[in-house]
């Protein structure tokens, strides 16, 4: 019986998993946001490219 009491009071695998989620959704969004930037800035210099 104790041994069932301390595996339900063990959280750290939970908190774990819980930061990978948080790591991987903050990847995601970053990722998304620099592709977006990295487009803007292509048709930022295409422009002024084009007009020299």
């Amino acid at each position: 019986m104790k041994s069932i009491r301390k595996f339900m009071k063990n959280n750290k695998g939970a908190t774990a998993i819980e930061y990978g989620l948080i790591a991987a959704l903050i990847a995601v969004a970053a990722i998304t946001a620099m592709s977006n930037l990295g487009t803007k800035l292509t048709n930022t210099f295409s422009k002024v490219a084009n007009n020299m």
